[in-house]
């Protein structure tokens, strides 16, 4: 049976990377897994400098989920590559490397470092970030702002870009379009949805932020639905995640129209999930005696 799968350039020996942010810089989960057995590790955002992070508390459990306000803490560009890169380089997997920032030309520059530093596998486009010379609009809720920053870090290297879709909108499709129309080889789709919860002893809210992203199970009906929603918009590949617990939720999305998956919330409390996922894609595959993991992907049948 055949598992890989191709995103743009990059090739994965297994459709199952995990999440930005699940799983910090990979070194952390190297203890508990192993990492090399899957088909990409994607690292946590990265801007140009280093960005402290929101006060704490920044995580709060929610029924079926995980409310998130890290901020986006991360050592920036340089950091990163003293501190992390040293032990993502060795690895026989690819990596794909998270990034974002407050305006299009830092987008550009962070690509132009990354694209410069060799042996990347992919960059992952984090648009669900404010544009501070739009007045805070994020750039992945508007198209124009969107192509923007994916045309710049098109021009800025020759990486794999996957743009992270923002979930935050009335209709998917002419995001991923534009993603797509600027040179985007792929589309992560999707990311955390704003919410909120309440202490009602201390009338507090549970987060120092107030308001965070929430992730897991609750989601994964709502990033199916946007996975299904953007694959009939483009042709290029998707990575769906938005809950995914087992294999039968990473196979659901690929039924949606997803070429890959991505574990997240589900690496804080059982890190072996991602590796389960993969086992258990290719049971499936035995069972059905399916040979080739692609011919899943688009086989969902509405209305039958």
């Amino acid at each position: 049976m055949n598992l890989s799968v191709q995103i743009g350039k990059l090739r994965m020996q297994n459709p199952v990377t995990v999440a930005s942010g699940t799983f910090g810089y990979g070194a952390e989960y190297a203890r508990l897994i192993d990492v090399n057995q899957l088909g990409a590790v994607t690292v946590k955002g990265i801007r140009l400098n280093p960005v402290p992070g929101n006060p704490t508390p920044r995580t709060a459990e929610v029924t079926s989920g995980m409310l998130n306000a890290i901020g986006l803490q991360g050592p920036g560009v340089d950091g990163f590559i003293k501190k992390y890169w040293p032990f993502l380089r060795e690895l026989k997997v690819p990596t794909i490397i998270n990034i974002w920032g407050t305006t299009v030309e830092e987008y550009a520059e962070v690509a132009r470092r990354f694209d410069a530093l060799g042996g990347v596998g992919a960059l992952e486009l984090n648009v669900s970030c404010p544009n501070i010379k739009e007045g805070g609009a994020q750039f992945g809720t508007d198209p124009k702002l969107l192509s923007q920053v994916v045309t710049a870090c098109r021009a800025a290297t020759t990486l794999p870009l996957i743009t992270k879709m923002s979930p935050n909108v009335p209709n998917i499709a002419p995001l991923a379009k534009a993603a797509e129309d600027a040179g985007s080889d792929a589309l992560a789709v999707t990311n955390s949805f704003p919410a909120m919860a309440i202490d009602v002893n201390t009338r507090k809210p549970k987060l120092a932020n107030i308001t965070g992203g929430l992730t897991g199970p609750a989601i994964k009906p709502i990033a199916v639905k946007l996975v299904w929603e953007a694959s009939k918009a483009v042709k290029i590949p998707i990575i769906g995640m938005g809950g995914i617990q087992n294999a039968d939720d990473a196979i659901e999305f690929l039924m949606a129209g997803a070429t890959a998956v991505a574990v997240g919330t589900a690496n804080f409390y059982e890190p072996q999930t991602s590796l389960q996922v993969i086992a258990g894609i290719r049971d499936f595959m035995e069972k059905k005696k399916i040979s080739d993991v692609k011919e899943i992907t688009g086989s969902f049948l509405p209305g039958k």
